[in-house]
């Protein structure tokens, strides 16, 4: 099932998208009365989850408060997590090759560990929403499709074999990225931190919806041009060992959103770079999930 955040008549609330995609159903239609996402995935029981997957299967006119999608505004499915972003860097071999990357672990050598960082969000930003350009302090603004995991459960000392059992689901996150500030700063962590920087949604899709480990086509386009074709099935480290490798030494605690990283055809990876500017309409999509769609601003 689809799960979203929405607002409807000045309310922030959580719902299930119908299975045709045209309703919103309050959760509270399948007697879940979580006030946030976070608390959903925090607290819900088997039970709870085959309630709201059974409500998205009904058609509108059998739920007492379905509501035409177009008459919702959505939000990030986590508005505000609770802690930062988990984030894979160069975790497609191509993107690694495209930006030069130089490193024990660049391609066609072994990898041993994967490369993690973290990124601050203060508050997702929703599909349809803007970016801000930041112009200020950033003049190479960069898009990066993703696919994010959502942690289901506490998961400490886990094994990779273990690993399904604790992912709530999945999402697409666009881990803008101010190329300059990351290299004027020599880390990653302030570049990709600004605000605004984290587009996520439109909705997450529950693990049962998709085969482990997933296999999904991931693009971005902008301004309707195709700059990202890939497959999640490409990840260098993939969500098994990231999910068990990040667990053996720190608490992954349910809720935490992992950014696995963006295959190549990012602005940085063309020559002359093609960077954002405002105006711009970025489109980021995985097949499965859906198209996280997003606007330079000034």
């Amino acid at each position: 099932m689809k799960l979203i955040t929405y607002v409807e008549q000045g309310k922030e609330q959580i719902g299930v998208l119908s299975r045709t995609g045209d309703f919103v159903y309050p959760a509270s239609d399948a007697a879940v009365s979580y006030g946030s996402m976070l608390e959903l995935i925090q607290n819900a029981t088997p039970q709870t989850l085959r309630r709201l997957a059974e409500l998205a299967e009904k058609p509108g006119k059998e739920v007492p408060h379905a509501i035409a999608k177009s008459a919702v505004r959505l939000l990030a499915p986590i508005p505000c997590p609770a802690q930062d972003v988990i984030c894979l860097g160069v975790n497609y071999l191509a993107h690694a090759e495209e930006t030069g990357f130089s490193h024990s672990n660049a391609p066609g050598a072994e990898r041993p560990y994967p490369i993690f960082f973290s990124k601050r969000v203060n508050r997702a930003v929703a599909d349809g929403e803007p970016i801000p350009a930041h112009q200020n302090i950033v003049d190479s603004l960069d898009y990066e499709a993703e696919l994010a995991v959502i942690i289901g459960k506490d998961a400490f000392h886990v094994s990779a074999e273990d690993v399904p059992a604790y992912i709530f689901g999945y999402t697409v996150l666009n881990d803008v990225s101010a190329r300059n500030v990351q290299t004027n700063h020599q880390q990653w962590y302030f570049g990709k931190s600004l605000d605004g920087f984290t587009p996520m949604g439109p909705c997450i899709v529950t693990a049962d919806e998709i085969s482990f480990p997933p296999a999904l086509r991931i693009t971005a386009t902008v301004n309707g041009e195709l700059r990202q074709d890939s497959l999640t099935s490409l990840l260098v480290t993939g969500i098994a060992q990231i999910v068990s490798d990040l667990s053996q030494g720190m608490t992954l605690r349910a809720g935490t959103i992992i950014s696995t990283g963006t295959p190549s055809g990012v602005g940085l990876g063309f020559h002359p770079p093609k960077y954002l500017k405002p105006g711009d309409v970025v489109v980021c999509s995985i097949e499965g999930i859906g198209d996280l769609t997003n606007t330079v601003s000034e």
